[in-house]
């Protein structure tokens, strides 16, 4: 208790660490971004067969879950642009895997469904999106693995900017 405290260090904030002195091997965005790349290249091969692209994959994915629901919101859902989720949506609905529809409730919003045909492209797909989050986890125990979600969706929450 004989030790004086500088004032001004009780004011400054401490610095948070720069990203060299973290190491990107510790900094979860880089890590994040490294998964989700290696898990869509994983699949790259099996959606070109089907003709499908990353954000096309992504709608008929949600839509496959949540089918129904609004544009904007679909392109939350699905980690997509507005602007590239429309000319994928352009290109589902010419291929008859996806429709449009007035909603009801809003004049001005369209909503998105699945047709038949796009559930059956998902399902050809959904073995190989399985597959790949499996490899993800090889070697990881299932409480880590429920641990690991759980912590992904409190991070979600604290950043998301949407009520869904």
């Amino acid at each position: 208790m004989n030790e004086r405290t500088d004032p001004d260090d009780l004011q400054r904030p401490a610095r948070p660490p720069r990203l060299g002195e973290m190491g990107l091997d510790n900094f979860a965005p880089y890590l994040m971004n490294r998964i989700m790349g290696r898990y869509n290249a994983s699949l790259r091969e099996e959606m070109a067969a089907l003709g499908l692209s990353t954000p096309k994959m992504r709608a008929l994915a949600v839509l496959s879950v949540i089918d129904g629901i609004q544009i904007r919101q679909l392109a939350v859902y699905s980690v997509v642009e507005q602007s590239t989720l429309s000319r994928a949506l352009d290109s589902l609905a010419a291929e008859g895997l996806v429709r449009r529809e007035a909603d009801p409730s809003d004049s001005r919003a369209t909503r998105i469904h699945l047709t038949e045909a796009g559930r059956a492209a998902f399902e050809k797909l959904w073995p190989h999106m399985a597959q790949s989050y499996a490899e993800m986890f090889a070697g990881i125990d299932t409480d880590e693995q429920r641990a690991f979600v759980g912590t992904l969706q409190k991070i979600l929450a604290n950043i998301r900017k949407h009520d869904f």
